[in-house]
């Protein structure tokens, strides 16, 4: 029988996948035959690239994932580039790498390392970085990367290094079993642990800051729960773990109940009584997850950087 998928080995190719639809996946819809006959990826990244305009049917672009197919059709898959259209560029930046084997790689990031190249900043990323690192992820869609740390957070970042790993590691976040530990510091006297369960979304007006929204209005479910390590006059100290992973979560839910981490000069306020610090006190201490290929738990714990180090020195005997 003749293979379905004609050319899927090689990913780094321009020129497009082409696949037939087995009978046998007669009545499937679209996103669900991709998700079959390419298992290396994610179906919200199929959906995305049929959305897009990157999948047709029998020479057709198709952009409705739920089309449904009657077998035999021949599918054309081209695996869009990122938003330079590949021109990012391999750079010898130093990298703390914590664990390293042929499948993952885990990074302590360093505050103020970019983590994707973006406008005003499309060279000198962590992006950069893990091309020069490994040659071979360039042929990963975003380099491998699977979720990022604000340029101004450090600690452990998770980095693919194969199509179906990079796959794995996504359905691990979107099922919520990666662990993720931060240590944070917080404006303001908190009384009690406890958890922050609001939506976050795009800000309705100002579109650089995320923001507590109604899912009704574009809000995303999220989770974050926090306990309290030690307390300070006008700070404190808190450890924060995530449920789920929205843009700026911490900083967000923290700041929607009045208690803004130091140093954030995007969702905080001027306060002369707290401590003045470069950027927002935050460090992913811990990452936790299920190795995409030995099936082994693994977790791995860096300790707080030294500027958040001198911070609580700073606190406690000021």
């Amino acid at each position: 029988m003749k293979n379905p998928v004609e050319n899927a080995g090689d990913y780094s190719r321009i020129e497009p996948l082409h696949l037939s639809v087995p009978d046998a996946e007669s009545g499937r819809r679209l996103d669900q035959v991709l998700a079959a006959l390419l298992p290396q990826h994610s179906r919200n990244r199929l959906q995305s690239w049929v959305r897009d305009g990157h999948v047709a049917i029998d020479g057709k672009v198709e952009r409705e994932p739920k089309r449904k197919l009657l077998g035999g059709e021949r599918l054309s898959v081209s695996e869009p580039r990122d938003a330079r259209d590949g021109q990012e560029l391999p750079e010898d930046i130093p990298l703390n790498v914590v664990f390293e084997d042929e499948t993952l790689l885990v990074i302590n990031k360093p505050a103020g390392l970019v983590v994707h190249p973006g406008s005003g900043n499309w060279n000198g990323t962590l992006m950069n970085a893990l091309l020069h690192h490994v040659p071979g992820i360039a042929a990963i869609p975003r380099a491998g990367i699977v979720h990022r740390l604000d340029k101004d957070t450090s600690g452990l970042l998770v980095v693919a290094k194969t199509l179906e790993a990079q796959t794995d590691l996504v359905r691990q976040l979107q099922a919520r079993t990666v662990r993720r530990v931060y240590l944070a510091v917080a404006a303001g006297a908190m009384k009690s642990g406890g958890g922050v369960d609001s939506p976050i979304g795009r800000h309705p007006v100002q579109r650089v800051k995320m923001a507590v929204v109604p899912e009704n209005r574009g809000g995303k479910p999220a989770l974050t729960w926090f306990r309290i390590l030690e307390s300070f006059p006008y700070c404190t100290f808190v450890e924060c773990s995530l449920e789920t992973g929205r843009t700026h979560q911490i900083r967000v839910h923290l700041a929607s109940i009045g208690h803004p981490l130091v140093g954030d000069s995007v969702y905080g306020r001027p306060n002369a009584k707290l401590p003045d610090f470069s950027r927002q006190a935050l460090h992913a201490t811990r990452l936790g997850l299920v190795h995409p290929q030995s099936g082994l738990k693994m977790q791995w714990e860096v300790p707080l950087p030294q500027d958040m180090r001198d911070l609580l020195e700073n606190l406690r005997h000021g």
